[in-house]
């Protein structure tokens, strides 16, 4: 589990490819720290497991269907990424609830200032927008944010200047794509509501002594 609090931006050194996954190696220098192999770092909000570690760069595996749902497909050597190690039970939960377990992704199509914060708008497809809701959660990159404005195809973030320069959020590109996780709460919810018990087997009363008194044994 994650907060959505960016502890520092990495930079992709290396991507090396296979038949259906990659493996990834990130420079850093703060998430390094007292981390092992087998645990995990939230890279652009997916959660990954390190596999190999040192006190400047970590590797990890990337599986076909992260690549198919997150932007993590379209790094490049010399990315700039946001990173993140999994929260440590007692410490503070500064930001909110974070999976690690992208939704899919949406495009960067809008910044706009607004005295020293600047608003980013985000366009994305029905079956993640209906998961956001004004004034509610949403990790973008990884980053907790809270909501600042839904409208039919795309949702608003309004970013503090502490927030834009530790995280990568404003070195994006128009038409960038952004890793999106919706608060895991409405997805629970909406499990719960639609969900429907599967009609029960009536009680059968064939057995061995029914079979035996109908000449079947």
């Amino acid at each position: 589990m994650f907060t959505g609090i960016i502890e520092e931006i990495g930079k992709v050194k290396n991507i090396k490819n296979k038949t259906a996954s990659s493996i990834i190696t990130v420079e850093a220098d703060t998430v390094t720290n007292n981390t092992k192999p087998g645990e995990s770092i939230a890279v652009n909000g997916v959660c990954l497991t390190v596999v190999k570690i040192s006190d400047t760069y970590f590797d990890a595996d990337i599986m076909g269907e992260t690549l198919r749902r997150s932007n993590l497909k379209d790094l490049k050597p010399g990315d700039l990424v946001n990173l993140e190690r999994a929260v440590i039970a007692g410490g503070r939960l500064g930001g909110h609830i974070v999976s690690g377990h992208v939704d899919g992704v949406g495009t960067l199509i809008n910044y706009k200032k607004d005295g020293v914060a600047v608003w980013v708008t985000i366009e994305c497809p029905p079956d993640i927008l209906k998961y956001i809701v004004n004034k509610g959660s949403v990790a973008l990159d990884g980053i907790s944010l809270t909501v600042a404005g839904v409208s039919e195809n795309n949702f608003s973030v309004s970013i503090i200047p502490h927030t834009g320069a530790e995280t990568t959020l404003l070195d994006k590109n128009i038409g960038a794509k952004i890793n999106i996780e919706c608060d895991i709460i409405g997805k629970y919810v909406e499990k719960l509501l639609l969900f429907k018990e599967q009609p029960k087997s009536p009680d059968t009363k064939i057995n061995m002594s029914f079979l035996s008194e109908n000449g079947f044994l």
